[in-house]
């Protein structure tokens, strides 16, 4: 039997960092065209990826009379695009520019008569260069690429057995190309204040829109925007009296001043005798504190174990 610590691969920022600039931007562009091509979900629900046996998708986007897919398979290093016509287009991925990426895939997609128009400047990326221009990041490492997949791999099982448990409103279990995490987010069911922040090259009104509602979310980094290291996140929006102050019992998780977030490095999980339980910990403590400290509705939004 394969145990749970064995398959969480290593991930070290600093020997994949180009590829995963490289990827972030790619799946930045992909994502674009799904968000130009969906009726808007709250919370933009509707723009995310999901983790497949293979990879990254985009799942079913609908385009006139015909529906497509959009699938990042890093097991062959492909980008498959298939539609319900039995027509389908491929892109090697390799060491290539996101130039010359968005080049490509913006033409296989006239070729299948889908016919979008995407802003082909990056969000959340601070000092972005355009799609169109951006021949600095062209870094792929396939062995990179691939452990990056296993990782979202072991981070999806965990998180969707902690989505699991609760009954309120949740969100799926998604990767979002703009900031370049995957994440799940809790709600309580009461409205937000306004919230203050903004991202590079993304409108504040955007930003309200996803956190509208009052949450508790959890994530996992791959280590960039200027983090430095892969790490798993949990905070609450509104943060409620108390919440930094938590006791948490996995090993190594705090709560960063900083970012207002807790935070618990990929590696102590990794190396923790069982990953997967270690994890859940840290999810079920950040979120108990947020939903204490919050007075929500435990009762009726959680499922009975």
């Amino acid at each position: 039997m394969i145990s749970a610590k064995s398959i969480w691969p290593e991930l070290n920022w600093q020997d994949w960092s180009a590829t995963a600039d490289t990827l972030h931007r790619w799946t930045q562009i992909v994502g674009k065209v799904r968000m130009a091509l969906t009726p808007r979900i709250n919370h933009w629900w509707n723009v995310t990826l999901y983790v497949t046996p293979r990879g990254l998708t985009t799942g079913t986007i609908h385009h006139g009379s015909i529906a497509f897919a959009v699938t990042f398979d890093f097991i062959d290093h492909v980008l498959l695009i298939e539609t319900t016509e039995g027509t389908t287009e491929k892109i090697k991925l390799e060491p290539m520019s996101v130039a010359e990426f968005y080049a490509l895939f913006m033409a296989r997609l006239r070729k299948l008569n889908v016919l979008v128009h995407i802003w082909n400047m990056p969000c959340e990326i601070p000092n972005a260069t355009a799609f169109d221009q951006d021949r600095a990041n062209c870094t792929y490492d396939p062995v990179y690429a691939q452990r990056f997949w296993h990782a979202l791999l072991c981070v999806d099982r965990v998180m969707k057995e902690f989505r699991a448990q609760f009954i309120g409103k949740v969100s799926p279990v998604h990767l979002f190309w703009g900031s370049f995490d995957l994440a799940v987010t809790r709600f309580s069911g009461r409205a937000a204040p306004p919230h203050p922040g903004v991202a590079p090259n993304m409108a504040n009104w955007a930003m309200q829109e996803a956190y509208s509602h009052e949450v508790s979310s959890c994530g996992f980094w791959p280590g960039n925007g200027g983090y430095g290291k892969a790490a798993f996140y949990c905070y609450a929006y509104p943060e409620p009296p108390n919440f930094a102050s938590a006791r948490l019992r996995t090993a190594g998780a705090l709560y960063d001043t900083t970012l207002k977030e807790f935070t618990l490095s990929y590696d102590a999980v990794r190396q923790a005798a069982d990953p997967n339980r270690a994890l859940m910990d840290f999810f079920e403590d950040t979120y108990v504190a947020a939903a204490d400290n919050a007075g929500w509705d435990r009762k009726a939004l959680e499922r009975a174990r």
